[in-house]
């Protein structure tokens, strides 16, 4: 028998189709925190921690705008949330890899109100060997603590691993780690940028992902 395995998985941009909204949650915060930001430049940071996004994006912002832009964000994000779906192969990537032999693992720094609301919407607890989630780290993406914690619960080491991911940041976090890392397409990053940080496989999203598990860096772990 191979030693245990895991894949590590992202889910805003990854599994759900939630980056967009997310942008525009943040666009409107900051604009009734006193700041305007164009939402392309919104959508690029998406994924990051967020107070460095609020710093690299709105960095002249008080401290009390600065709360007051992450709290709206929170909110308008909440009251947003019934425009979520899965995005294409979702449920189906994690319940094969399972079946495969695989350990499945939710590596998100989410806060546990939009967590709670992820998982509600994947409807695959029963594959699921870990999750990770905003109140074991104080920072996010690209700090690559949450992928470390993930390797642990996982019980893996970092070349029994992959992560699949959306966005730069989670490209650099898996790197900064030693975790070989799956591009996705899905949460509006192009292919040049995330083979750049060292993605070693990009596909569209993760139903192509299975279709063409065989010629990804997850064949190596079966």
């Amino acid at each position: 028998m191979p030693d245990p395995a895991a894949v590590l998985f992202d889910i805003d941009g990854t599994l759900v189709d939630s980056n967009y909204l997310h942008a525009r949650a943040w666009h409107r915060a900051f604009r009734e925190a006193g700041a305007t930001v164009p939402t392309w430049r919104i959508h690029r940071a998406i994924g990051m921690d967020g107070d460095a996004l609020i710093q690299t994006l709105a960095g002249d912002l008080s401290d009390a705008a600065t709360d007051r832009a992450d709290d709206l964000h929170s909110r308008f994000y909440l009251d947003g949330a019934d425009e979520l779906t899965l995005l294409p192969g979702a449920r189906e990537a994690l319940a094969a890899l399972h079946a495969r032999g695989l350990r499945v693992v939710l590596a998100t720094s989410a806060p546990e109100d939009e967590l709670s609301l992820l998982r509600k919407l994947l409807d695959s607890e029963s594959v699921l060997y870990a999750v990770t989630g905003g109140e074991d780290v104080e920072t996010a993406k690209p700090d690559p603590t949450i992928v470390q914690i993930a390797l642990d619960r996982a019980g893996v080491p970092a070349e029994r691993a992959v992560f699949v991911g959306d966005t730069v940041w989670d490209i650099r976090a898996s790197a900064a780690v030693g975790v070989p890392a799956v591009g996705v397409l899905s949460g509006g990053i192009s292919r040049a940028e995330l083979e750049d940080e060292g993605a070693t496989f990009v596909c569209d999203d993760v139903a192509q992902l299975l279709r063409q598990l065989e010629d990804s860096p997850i064949a190596r772990l079966l």
